[in-house]
């Protein structure tokens, strides 16, 4: 039996139980943030999840991610991780770009105005403690041999040191990172290119501390990054245009501390290199997340250059976007085809996340004087124009991202739901932490069950698919807002009549109370990019 959570106590029956020729309901296979939270999202869910990881079981410190931005931040807060993260990184609140471009994350409208330096092993630590307490069953050491898949599930061979085994489950999720067998194992393609050879990553000591926990430059011959882990350690990503070499081609300390010269003026005095390795960089996307039974997520399904920070954080909300949809379609609650909605809706911000970190990094590498003055220019519109730097923010922040609504949805439908706050003191966030959809209208809306609200907790209405909540303003809008707090319908409707009709249709409509086959119409309308705008 899987553990039980304070999602859902799985009393409705839908998915529990045997699981027939099944051994779980979804196979993750690699155990980064990506699948870590997918995993935890799934188990917490009630559903069976078995997550296979070559590597053994300790969570490594050699990972190349520093940065959580405000909407994974916002994720993890809809899991009540994020403050736990918060306390123990190093929130900043400017980001400088090619020593002239400010990027100043106080602007944006989150709970989390900032950037927030931490290690992606800190990242995994959390998620993988609350993916335990759920009841994800882990297999480390498990390297996967292969799949196959059929119309009622699919079986995943692997190997371990005792031996070859497998596990068949209705879903797999290949979250294995840029070189994923799961990938390679239904066949599909990952077109793109290199864009940076013999980039060097090491972790090292500092004799001079930094101004900042991130101290980041680029030049024409060089860029370089130092960041603050903790521990007296410091991580150092960079590259110098003189010295480029192979993948395997062995990397020192004293190369590290000349790209740093080069790129930032200074060495600040390292020592006690604990390892320094080098590697390249690729923009790569594959043209489908979905094949049959198996979906990518993460580096499996794109990678793109550091710059930007958007791997780790494009990928966690990869994870957010799927988990609830697999989460409806094994609990009876949507058709197989609300599935095909994660390729309509993350193919396209996969898309722009290569773009924007292929556009960061090719700025900061204008080989030329002229190039680096236009760059120059380009920077100070930036400080100066108040709507191009908030566009950057929210780009770079993940806010500004939005889904295809379709024709006739309400503005706001598609969009980020921003953290409201609601009567009796509770969050919007804190109540997403139940894996439900969250209904908010104005207080005593006619024809609408009301549940009261405070501190986060609300009781549970009769159908456990909605949690409902009232605006502590006099906001008079009615918000359905997605499990992964994107917001489904809205109206501004005020005849009380047909504003009642029109929520008790939403919800049976968006969460499968009425038919099973609303919600998968609702969130396939012709594919389209993303809408990256500022938002409302």
């Amino acid at each position: 039996m899987h553990a039980m959570n304070r999602r859902t106590d799985r009393s409705d029956g839908a998915g529990a139980g045997p699981r027939g020729a099944h051994d779980t309901d979804v196979i993750v296979v690699g155990a980064g943030p990506t699948g870590l939270l997918l995993a935890g999202d799934l188990a917490e869910a009630g559903l069976g999840v078995t997550l296979l990881e070559r590597r053994p079981a300790k969570i490594s410190n050699l990972t190349r991610a520093l940065v959580v931005h405000a909407r994974s931040l916002e994720q993890l807060d809809a899991r009540g991780l994020a403050d736990e993260l918060v306390a123990g990184g190093h929130p900043l609140t400017g980001l400088r770009l090619f020593g002239r471009a400010t990027i100043d994350p106080t602007r944006l409208r989150s709970r989390f105005p900032f950037v927030l330096v931490t290690p992606q092993f800190e990242v995994e630590r959390v998620l993988e403690r609350r993916a335990r307490r759920a009841g994800v069953t882990f297999r480390h050491d498990s390297e996967v041999l292969g799949l196959d898949q059929d119309a009622e599930g699919v079986t995943v061979r692997f190997r371990t040191a005792e031996g070859p085994g497998s596990v068949r489950a209705a879903y797999v999720v290949g979250t294995d990172g840029v070189r994923s067998t799961i990938r390679e194992a239904v066949g599909l393609p990952f077109p793109g290119k290199s864009v940076l050879r013999s980039l060097v990553l090491a972790d090292v000591r500092l004799a001079q501390e930094p101004d900042s926990p991130l101290t980041f430059n680029a030049t024409g011959e060089a860029f370089a990054l130092i960041a603050s882990f903790g521990g007296g350690w410091y991580r150092v990503i960079g590259w110098n245009r003189h010295r480029q070499a192979a993948d395997d081609a062995p990397a020192d300390l004293d190369e590290v501390r000349e790209l740093t010269r080069l790129a930032l003026g200074s060495d600040y005095g390292m020592h006690d290199a604990r390892w320094v390795s080098r590697f390249h960089s690729d923009e790569r996307q594959v043209p489908s997340y979905r094949v049959g039974r198996v979906f990518l997520a993460g580096d499996a399904a794109h990678v793109h250059s550091p710059a930007g920070a958007l791997g780790m954080n494009t990928g966690l909300q990869d994870a957010a976007n799927l988990s609830w949809k697999l989460a409806a379609v094994l609990r009876g609650r949507a058709p197989d085809g609300l599935l095909d909605s994660y390729q309509t809706e993350r193919h396209p911000v996969g898309k722009q996340a290569l773009r924007s970190s292929g556009a960061l990094i090719r700025i900061a590498l204008l080989p030329t004087a002229p190039g680096r003055a236009v760059r120059a220019l380009a920077a100070q519109l930036v400080n100066r124009v108040r709507p191009l730097s908030l566009r950057a923010v929210r780009t770079i922040s993940g806010l500004g991202i939005a889904y295809p609504a379709g024709p006739g949805a309400h503005p706001l439908a598609g969009h980020r739901a921003p953290d409201f706050r609601l009567a009796g003191g509770g969050r919007l966030y804190e109540l997403l932490r139940q894996g439900r959809f969250v209904l908010i209208t104005p207080a005593g809306e006619p024809g609408v069950p009301q549940a009261p609200v405070s501190g986060g907790d609300s009781s549970r209405p009769a159908d456990d698919r909605v949690v409902t909540a009232s605006w502590r303003s006099e906001r008079r809008t009615a918000l359905l807002v997605r499990p992964d707090g994107y917001i489904a319908w809205a109206t501004d409707a005020t005849a009380p009549a047909a504003r009642a009709a029109a929520l008790r249709g939403a919800v049976a409509h968006w969460t499968g109370t009425e038919d099973g086959v609303s919600i998968a119409t609702a969130l396939t309308p012709p594919a389209h990019a993303a809408d990256t705008r500022a938002g409302r």
